[in-house]
Protein backbone atom coordinates (compact mmCIF):
# COMPACT_ATOMS: atom_id res chain seq x y z
CA UNK A 1 0.00 0.00 0.00
CA UNK A 2 1.68 3.43 -0.70
CA UNK A 3 1.90 5.55 2.07
CA UNK A 4 -0.49 8.82 1.93
CA UNK A 5 0.77 12.38 2.45
CA UNK A 6 0.53 14.15 5.49
CA UNK A 7 -0.15 17.15 5.31
CA UNK A 8 1.89 20.34 5.74
CA UNK A 9 1.22 22.31 8.91
CA UNK A 10 1.57 25.28 7.08
CA UNK A 11 -0.72 24.26 4.05
CA UNK A 12 -3.91 26.19 2.71
CA UNK A 13 -6.61 25.50 4.25
CA UNK A 14 -10.37 26.68 5.02
CA UNK A 15 -11.42 26.85 8.36
CA UNK A 16 -14.76 26.41 9.48
CA UNK A 17 -16.17 27.25 12.98
CA UNK A 18 -19.81 27.02 13.98
CA UNK A 19 -21.67 26.76 17.16
CA UNK A 20 -25.61 26.51 18.14
CA UNK A 21 -27.61 25.08 20.18
CA UNK A 22 -26.77 21.48 20.55
CA UNK A 23 -29.22 18.58 18.77
CA UNK A 24 -28.32 15.20 17.12
CA UNK A 25 -26.92 15.21 13.79
CA UNK A 26 -24.62 17.75 13.59
CA UNK A 27 -21.77 16.73 13.14
CA UNK A 28 -22.71 14.04 10.62
CA UNK A 29 -24.43 16.80 8.33
CA UNK A 30 -21.11 18.84 8.44
CA UNK A 31 -18.79 15.67 7.61
CA UNK A 32 -21.06 14.58 5.39
CA UNK A 33 -21.27 17.87 3.69
CA UNK A 34 -17.18 17.95 3.52
CA UNK A 35 -17.33 13.98 2.55
CA UNK A 36 -19.11 14.61 -0.96
CA UNK A 37 -16.86 17.47 -2.00
CA UNK A 38 -13.92 15.19 -1.41
CA UNK A 39 -12.72 17.08 1.59
CA UNK A 40 -9.73 15.93 3.93
CA UNK A 41 -10.96 17.32 6.99
CA UNK A 42 -7.08 17.75 9.11
CA UNK A 43 -8.21 18.93 12.24
CA UNK A 44 -11.79 19.29 14.05
CA UNK A 45 -12.73 20.24 17.46
CA UNK A 46 -15.93 19.79 19.23
CA UNK A 47 -17.95 21.07 22.69
CA UNK A 48 -21.09 21.26 24.32
CA UNK A 49 -21.28 23.24 27.12
CA UNK A 50 -23.57 21.10 29.32
CA UNK A 51 -24.86 24.22 31.13
CA UNK A 52 -26.60 26.17 27.90
CA UNK A 53 -26.66 23.29 26.05
CA UNK A 54 -24.89 25.12 22.99
CA UNK A 55 -22.51 23.51 20.41
CA UNK A 56 -19.06 24.48 19.47
CA UNK A 57 -16.84 22.99 16.50
CA UNK A 58 -13.86 24.26 14.57
CA UNK A 59 -12.60 22.66 11.67
CA UNK A 60 -9.71 22.28 9.03
CA UNK A 61 -10.23 20.94 5.48
CA UNK A 62 -7.40 21.12 3.10
CA UNK A 63 -7.95 23.60 0.44
CA UNK A 64 -6.75 21.01 -2.06
CA UNK A 65 -9.07 18.72 -1.46
CA UNK A 66 -12.11 20.88 -2.22
CA UNK A 67 -12.48 20.72 -5.93
CA UNK A 68 -15.37 24.05 -6.12
CA UNK A 69 -14.18 27.77 -5.22
CA UNK A 70 -14.14 29.01 -2.12
CA UNK A 71 -17.20 31.28 -2.52
CA UNK A 72 -19.15 28.03 -3.56
CA UNK A 73 -18.30 26.20 -0.94
CA UNK A 74 -19.55 28.92 1.39
CA UNK A 75 -22.77 29.41 -0.94
CA UNK A 76 -23.46 25.50 -0.59
CA UNK A 77 -22.81 25.49 3.32
CA UNK A 78 -25.32 28.35 4.16
CA UNK A 79 -27.61 25.49 3.11
CA UNK A 80 -26.61 23.19 5.48
CA UNK A 81 -26.52 25.71 8.14
CA UNK A 82 -29.61 26.59 7.81
CA UNK A 83 -31.01 23.11 8.13
CA UNK A 84 -29.53 22.39 11.09
CA UNK A 85 -31.80 25.25 12.90
CA UNK A 86 -31.90 28.97 14.05
CA UNK A 87 -29.35 31.02 15.54
CA UNK A 88 -26.59 29.58 13.94
CA UNK A 89 -23.27 31.58 14.01
CA UNK A 90 -20.89 29.77 11.33
CA UNK A 91 -18.29 31.19 9.65
CA UNK A 92 -15.95 29.45 7.01
CA UNK A 93 -12.13 31.24 6.37
CA UNK A 94 -9.77 30.74 3.61
CA UNK A 95 -6.18 30.77 5.57
CA UNK A 96 -4.15 32.02 2.23
CA UNK A 97 -5.56 35.49 3.36
CA UNK A 98 -3.14 36.28 6.03
CA UNK A 99 -4.87 38.15 8.89
CA UNK A 100 -3.98 42.11 9.53
CA UNK A 101 -3.80 43.80 12.74
CA UNK A 102 -3.67 47.37 13.70
CA UNK A 103 -1.92 48.03 17.10
CA UNK A 104 -2.71 50.37 20.11
CA UNK A 105 0.39 51.09 22.36
CA UNK A 106 1.16 54.19 24.78
CA UNK A 107 4.45 53.94 26.15
CA UNK A 108 5.30 50.49 27.19
CA UNK A 109 7.20 48.59 24.49
CA UNK A 110 7.42 45.52 25.62
CA UNK A 111 4.10 43.94 24.29
CA UNK A 112 4.83 45.55 20.75
CA UNK A 113 8.66 44.07 20.96
CA UNK A 114 7.23 40.66 21.12
CA UNK A 115 4.74 40.55 18.64
CA UNK A 116 6.58 42.59 16.06
CA UNK A 117 9.58 40.16 16.72
CA UNK A 118 7.27 36.94 16.02
CA UNK A 119 5.80 38.62 12.99
CA UNK A 120 9.27 39.30 11.94
CA UNK A 121 10.15 36.00 12.07
CA UNK A 122 7.43 34.75 9.69
CA UNK A 123 6.38 32.42 12.64
CA UNK A 124 2.85 34.37 13.45
CA UNK A 125 -0.10 34.58 11.21
CA UNK A 126 -1.22 38.20 11.07
CA UNK A 127 0.68 41.46 9.21
CA UNK A 128 0.80 44.62 10.85
CA UNK A 129 -0.90 47.63 8.74
CA UNK A 130 -0.19 50.16 11.51
CA UNK A 131 1.09 50.98 14.45
CA UNK A 132 -1.07 53.98 16.72
CA UNK A 133 0.49 55.75 20.01
CA UNK A 134 -0.69 58.29 22.04
CA UNK A 135 3.53 58.91 22.85
CA UNK A 136 6.09 58.66 19.95
CA UNK A 137 8.51 56.67 22.65
CA UNK A 138 7.53 53.40 20.26
CA UNK A 139 7.58 54.81 16.87
CA UNK A 140 11.63 53.72 16.48
CA UNK A 141 10.43 50.31 17.46
CA UNK A 142 7.86 50.26 14.50
CA UNK A 143 9.73 51.92 11.87
CA UNK A 144 12.45 49.62 12.63
CA UNK A 145 10.23 46.83 11.03
CA UNK A 146 9.36 49.09 8.26
CA UNK A 147 5.31 50.11 9.77
CA UNK A 148 3.62 53.32 9.65
CA UNK A 149 3.23 54.46 13.10
CA UNK A 150 0.40 56.93 13.75
CA UNK A 151 1.32 59.65 16.78
CA UNK A 152 -2.36 60.75 18.15
CA UNK A 153 -1.80 62.47 21.44
CA UNK A 154 -4.52 61.89 23.99
CA UNK A 155 -5.89 65.45 26.12
CA UNK A 156 -6.98 65.14 29.29
CA UNK A 157 -10.62 66.66 28.72
CA UNK A 158 -12.98 64.87 27.29
CA UNK A 159 -13.71 66.76 24.01
CA UNK A 160 -10.10 66.41 22.89
CA UNK A 161 -10.06 63.07 23.97
CA UNK A 162 -13.27 62.29 22.17
CA UNK A 163 -11.90 63.76 18.90
CA UNK A 164 -8.44 62.13 19.43
CA UNK A 165 -10.05 58.43 19.37
CA UNK A 166 -12.49 59.47 16.17
CA UNK A 167 -8.54 60.29 14.68
CA UNK A 168 -7.54 56.80 15.92
CA UNK A 169 -10.95 54.87 14.56
CA UNK A 170 -10.11 56.44 10.99
CA UNK A 171 -6.91 55.32 10.84
CA UNK A 172 -8.41 51.65 11.96
CA UNK A 173 -11.23 51.51 9.75
CA UNK A 174 -9.26 52.40 6.76
CA UNK A 175 -7.06 49.18 7.23
CA UNK A 176 -10.45 46.82 7.77
CA UNK A 177 -7.96 44.63 10.49
CA UNK A 178 -9.21 41.40 11.46
CA UNK A 179 -7.57 42.63 14.84
CA UNK A 180 -7.52 45.84 16.93
CA UNK A 181 -4.61 45.09 19.86
CA UNK A 182 -4.39 47.34 22.54
CA UNK A 183 -1.17 46.52 23.64
CA UNK A 184 -0.71 48.39 26.65
CA UNK A 185 -2.72 50.87 25.32
CA UNK A 186 -4.73 52.39 28.88
CA UNK A 187 -6.84 54.18 27.37
CA UNK A 188 -10.84 53.24 27.82
CA UNK A 189 -12.18 52.59 24.20
CA UNK A 190 -15.59 54.63 24.07
CA UNK A 191 -18.33 52.08 23.97
CA UNK A 192 -19.11 52.83 20.67
CA UNK A 193 -15.74 51.84 19.31
CA UNK A 194 -16.23 48.82 21.23
CA UNK A 195 -19.24 48.06 19.98
CA UNK A 196 -17.91 48.86 16.43
CA UNK A 197 -14.65 46.52 16.89
CA UNK A 198 -17.38 43.76 18.61
CA UNK A 199 -15.01 40.72 18.88
CA UNK A 200 -11.77 41.92 17.12
CA UNK A 201 -10.78 44.48 19.50
CA UNK A 202 -8.50 42.69 21.81
CA UNK A 203 -6.80 44.09 25.45
CA UNK A 204 -3.94 42.74 27.63
CA UNK A 205 -5.16 43.41 31.22
CA UNK A 206 -2.01 43.21 33.61
CA UNK A 207 -3.98 41.15 36.16
CA UNK A 208 -5.06 37.99 36.10
CA UNK A 209 -9.35 39.42 35.93
CA UNK A 210 -12.18 39.41 37.32
CA UNK A 211 -9.12 40.44 40.56
CA UNK A 212 -7.88 43.62 40.08
CA UNK A 213 -9.98 45.51 37.07
CA UNK A 214 -8.76 49.27 36.26
CA UNK A 215 -5.92 51.08 36.76
CA UNK A 216 -2.82 50.05 38.53
CA UNK A 217 -3.56 46.31 39.42
CA UNK A 218 -0.06 46.01 40.38
CA UNK A 219 -0.50 48.14 43.31
CA UNK A 220 -3.88 46.97 44.20
CA UNK A 221 -1.86 43.39 44.16
CA UNK A 222 0.84 44.84 46.61
CA UNK A 223 -2.03 46.25 48.92
CA UNK A 224 -3.79 43.11 48.98
CA UNK A 225 -0.66 41.36 49.41
CA UNK A 226 -1.14 38.74 46.95
CA UNK A 227 1.52 35.20 46.43
CA UNK A 228 0.32 35.73 42.37
CA UNK A 229 0.32 37.84 39.88
CA UNK A 230 -1.10 37.50 36.35
CA UNK A 231 -2.24 38.77 32.60
CA UNK A 232 -5.37 38.69 30.92
CA UNK A 233 -6.22 38.69 27.17
CA UNK A 234 -9.60 39.18 26.50
CA UNK A 235 -12.00 40.99 24.01
CA UNK A 236 -12.78 44.48 24.98
CA UNK A 237 -16.29 45.38 25.82
CA UNK A 238 -17.91 48.68 27.13
CA UNK A 239 -17.28 46.74 30.51
CA UNK A 240 -14.48 48.13 31.35
CA UNK A 241 -11.98 44.75 31.63
CA UNK A 242 -14.83 42.53 31.56
CA UNK A 243 -15.09 41.31 27.93
CA UNK A 244 -14.81 37.70 27.54
CA UNK A 245 -11.62 36.09 28.31
CA UNK A 246 -9.26 34.40 25.85
CA UNK A 247 -6.59 33.57 27.74
CA UNK A 248 -4.51 33.80 31.56
CA UNK A 249 -1.50 33.04 32.80
CA UNK A 250 0.20 33.51 36.43
CA UNK A 251 3.24 34.12 38.14
CA UNK A 252 4.72 33.43 41.93
CA UNK A 253 5.74 36.42 43.49
CA UNK A 254 6.68 36.81 47.49
CA UNK A 255 5.76 39.24 50.27
CA UNK A 256 9.36 40.84 48.81
CA UNK A 257 8.05 42.22 45.11
CA UNK A 258 7.17 45.81 45.56
CA UNK A 259 4.99 47.29 42.84
CA UNK A 260 7.97 47.75 40.73
CA UNK A 261 9.05 44.45 41.24
CA UNK A 262 5.76 42.94 40.26
CA UNK A 263 5.34 45.08 37.04
CA UNK A 264 9.06 44.25 35.66
CA UNK A 265 7.89 40.21 36.60
CA UNK A 266 4.68 40.66 35.06
CA UNK A 267 5.71 42.00 31.81
CA UNK A 268 6.80 38.73 30.73
CA UNK A 269 3.27 37.12 31.94
CA UNK A 270 1.84 40.08 29.52
CA UNK A 271 3.38 39.24 26.63
CA UNK A 272 2.57 35.65 26.46
CA UNK A 273 -0.84 35.98 27.24
CA UNK A 274 -1.29 38.70 24.24
CA UNK A 275 0.61 36.65 21.81
CA UNK A 276 -1.43 33.20 22.36
CA UNK A 277 -4.50 34.70 22.85
CA UNK A 278 -4.23 37.03 19.85
CA UNK A 279 -2.70 33.49 18.44
CA UNK A 280 -5.89 31.63 19.27
CA UNK A 281 -8.11 34.83 17.59
CA UNK A 282 -6.31 34.86 13.82
CA UNK A 283 -6.42 31.00 13.76
CA UNK A 284 -10.24 31.41 14.55
CA UNK A 285 -9.81 28.88 17.89
CA UNK A 286 -12.02 31.13 19.58
CA UNK A 287 -15.90 31.28 19.43
CA UNK A 288 -17.71 33.70 21.89
CA UNK A 289 -20.94 32.86 23.73
CA UNK A 290 -22.03 35.78 26.25
CA UNK A 291 -19.08 36.99 28.06
CA UNK A 292 -17.83 33.23 27.68
CA UNK A 293 -15.66 31.96 25.16
CA UNK A 294 -14.56 28.75 24.12
CA UNK A 295 -10.89 27.87 22.35
CA UNK A 296 -10.69 25.13 21.15
CA UNK A 297 -7.16 23.95 20.31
Amino acid sequence: MTPVALPDTDEHQYILTLSCQDTTGIVARISAFIQELGGWIVEADYFTDAHSGWFFTRQAVRASSISISFEELQERFAAIADSIGEHVEWRLYDNAHRKKAVILVSKEGHCLHDLLGRVAQNDYPMEVAAVIGNHENLRPIAEAHGIDFHYIPFPKDAVGKRKAFDKVAAIVNAHEPDAIVLARFMQILPADLCEMWAGRAINIHHSFLPSFMGARPYHQAYQRGVKLIGATCHYATSDLDDGPIIEQDVIRISHKDTPADMQRIGRDAEQQVLARGLRFHLEDRVLVHGNHTVILV
